[in-house]
């Protein structure tokens, strides 16, 4: 952010404000999910979905040309919670971690003193389940704690929130900190498909499920602006609203979102409501930009130098975005001339930046990147794309082909602005966690362990498909994504065929075979899971989540020796997988691997020393390798783990008849015996 503008925005606030602000406002964030900016009423809509946002539109400064810089979501909340840009936070995907020396919301204003909190509607943003990594610094309170849905489990008791729960949480965190100043960022995820939106929206919108997760969205946000009037709150914060991505809904061929960078998953709500009780006047901020519409392009880049500003603190150097606060408040007379060509009227053209490695990262396909500038959208791909939005704001006619001196242009210009807004410190590394991926299949999104561009290892056939555009394969990434939904649901039947169709028709996708071969183990279908699973990690090598699923299948269809490799590739890539480590273990003792077979046994134990299955195996272990002694521990420990299994006390009694002590023998067969008939009552 230039000195020139912070200095430009101070003189406009007044020396008044400025002291007003010596009393910190209370600061609410509030992230949608998936949310088109077309749907909103503030913004054009006909369709009645959002009175709530509307009301607080009516005294907020409205945006009406904000862009998401990814349409992603950890990478989009990046973006808005340390104000860089992507290729400078590098947060491109879901397990990539926020680096620690990051400019960043929490830890900035609870270093003023703020009591910070976070409630988040979804998985994907929880740090301790593997995802979003980092984001819970500087946050007193960070509300998650979500898993994995078990069988037949609600998934809004599980692995994602609705909105309305996510409002009751931060509600009873008021409850227990009344006294301000705090920064409360609330996510609602309910936007996200699939769209199940609760009664009475479900049966008002059955034709167009979508809508009424809107309307559901908007209702929650009206329920906590609504508990925050009353509780005389809602005039002095500063409240800043917006979408964090929006959805393609079918728009260009894309169903969701994550591969295309055009106006319906970039275009984003964004309102700004200033605190009136620090800003209170009669030439109040608040009251001049009450309602206002702001026709300048911005970006959520510019979210976190904006509250800032506004709440009187500082903005760190190394945030890219600026201020908005110049284009809000009105200048007052006595500051025209120095900084006329500041004013907020004619505030120059902003190009706004956009861009997406989900292509490349998950599908080793080309990433995708976007510059709004002037009256153009230009995007670059393989086929890169020019669009007139002043005549063509769905982007339809493309003009590269047309206009190429202008295409050229534009695509120097949005090389040289990545080149200068990316970060030199090198990349952080995601983290290979094939539980967190199949915790993310669980929302819909694909998840890998690498970018397949720099899997050296894969084959011939599946470097072919590297670099596509993502507009020539669209109709996988769509079938991929359905597919996944119906795995998440259990229904395995149905996804097998649609996956047979897809890999017949595109025989190099990896990830259908991987989805196809999870569908067989699944089914418990080993025999036909084996061959699919092959070729997925023969197709993408770097995969680990195949790799163990085909050992799976190879241990079920009692091939242990080819299982062995591929649980040992699992367990070295991987090496706090525990039911990697179980089912290596077992391996290796059917393979008379005893010394390995002891080893894994240890390694499980260190993460779950009370693991039955493991004490009493390493137990009889050390008895068959000349070790009763050191095998009592683990038999007598499985034994109290699991008091009604025969097992530990027969096993014991053979263990304490090498030691010669045969009272202690007898002992543990009596034992064995009795729970061996009490089963069999």
């Amino acid at each position: 952010m230039s000195l020139t503008r912070q200095l430009a925005c101070i003189v406009w606030l007044g020396a008044s404000t400025l002291a007003a602000l010596a009393a910190p406002p209370n600061v609410i964030l509030i992230t949608l999910d998936t949310v088109r900016a077309d749907r909103m009423g503030f913004l054009g809509s006909k369709l009645g979905l959002t009175p709530n946002l509307d009301t607080l539109a009516r005294e907020s400064a409205v945006f009406t040309h904000a862009y998401s810089q990814v349409p992603l979501t950890a990478p989009s909340h990046a973006t808005i919670l340390t104000g860089t840009y992507p290729q400078f936070h590098q947060v491109n995907d879901f397990q990539v971690p926020l680096a620690q020396d990051l400019p960043y919301a929490p830890a900035i204003l609870r270093a003023r003193g703020y009591r910070t909190s976070a409630f988040v509607g979804a998985m994907v943003l929880d740090p301790h389940a593997g995802f979003a990594r980092g984001f819970d610094r500087g946050f007193d309170t960070y509300d998650a704690g979500f898993h994995q849905a078990h069988p037949g489990e609600d998934r809004y008791y599980s692995s994602e929130r609705r909105g309305s729960e996510v409002v009751a949480h931060a509600l009873a965190w008021l409850n227990q900190h009344p006294q301000g100043p705090f920064f409360m960022w609330l996510h609602l995820y309910d936007a996200h498909d699939p769209y199940d939106p609760p009664e009475p929206y479900k049966s008002k919108y059955a034709a167009a499920p979508y809508d009424g997760e809107i309307a559901y969205v908007d209702s929650a946000v009206g329920k906590f602006l609504s508990d925050l009037r009353t509780r005389g709150l809602y005039h002095g914060a500063l409240i800043a609203v917006m979408a964090d991505h929006g959805e393609a809904l079918g728009d260009h061929g894309e169903d969701t979102h994550g591969f295309f960078l055009y106006d319906e998953t970039i275009h984003v709500p964004l309102v700004i409501k200033l605190p009136g009780a620090a800003l209170a006047g009669k030439d109040s901020a608040t009251k001049d930009s009450a309602g206002k519409k702001i026709e300048n392009r911005v970006g959520l880049v510019d979210v976190l130098p904006t509250i800032l500003q506004a709440a009187g603190i500082a903005v760190p150097q190394e945030v890219q975005g600026e201020s908005l606060l110049g284009m809000v408040i009105p200048k007052p007379a006595y500051a025209e001339s120095a900084e006329a060509s500041a004013a907020p009227d004619t505030f120059p053209d902003r190009p706004a930046y956009a861009e997406t490695d989900y292509p490349q990262n998950t599908y080793g396909w080309s990433p995708m990147r976007a510059l709004r500038t002037g009256k153009y959208l230009y995007i670059k791909a393989p086929r890169q794309e020019l669009y007139d939005q002043s005549a063509d704001p769905k982007a339809e006619h493309d003009l590269s082909s047309a206009a190429a001196a202008v295409t050229s242009t534009l695509a120097g210009q949005l090389d040289a602005f990545r080149q200068k807004t990316s970060s030199s410190r090198e990349a952080p590394k995601s983290a290979v966690d094939p539980e967190a991926q199949a915790k993310l299949a669980t929302l819909g999104y694909v998840a890998t362990d690498s970018n397949p561009s720099k899997a050296g290892a894969a084959s011939a056939a599946g470097a072919k498909e590297r670099g596509a555009d993502p507009k020539d394969k669209i109709q996988i990434g769509n079938l991929i994504h359905r597919t996944y939904l119906l795995i998440e649901d259990q229904r395995y039947q149905e996804a097998v065929p649609l996956l047979q169709q897809l890999i017949a028709k595109e025989p190099n996708t990896p990830l259908a075979y991987a989805q196809l071969g999870q569908c067989f183990v699944s089914l418990k279908d080993y025999p036909q899971a084996v061959p699919v699973l092959r070729k997925a990690v023969e197709l993408r090598p770097d995969m680990t989540l195949p790799h163990f699923q085909l050992g799976v299948a190879l241990l079920e269809t009692k091939d242990i020796a080819g299982a062995v490799p591929e649980l040992e590739m699992v367990v070295a890539r991987v090496p706090r997988w525990e039911e990697a480590h179980l089912l290596l273990q077992m391996a290796y003792a059917q393979t008379d691997r005893m010394p390995e077979a002891i080893k894994e046994c240890e390694k499980v134990l260190e993460f779950d020393p009370d693991q039955y299955g493991t004490n009493l195996l390493l137990g009889r272990l050390l008895e068959l390798t000349g070790k009763p002694a050191a095998s009592l521990p683990r038999l007598k420990k499985a034994a109290a783990v699991n008091p009604k299994a025969p097992e530990p006390h027969m096993f014991l009694a053979e263990a304490y008849f090498q030691l010669g002590r045969k009272t202690d023998a007898a002992r543990e067969r009596a034992a064995a015996k009795r729970l061996r008939a009490r089963d069999e009552e």
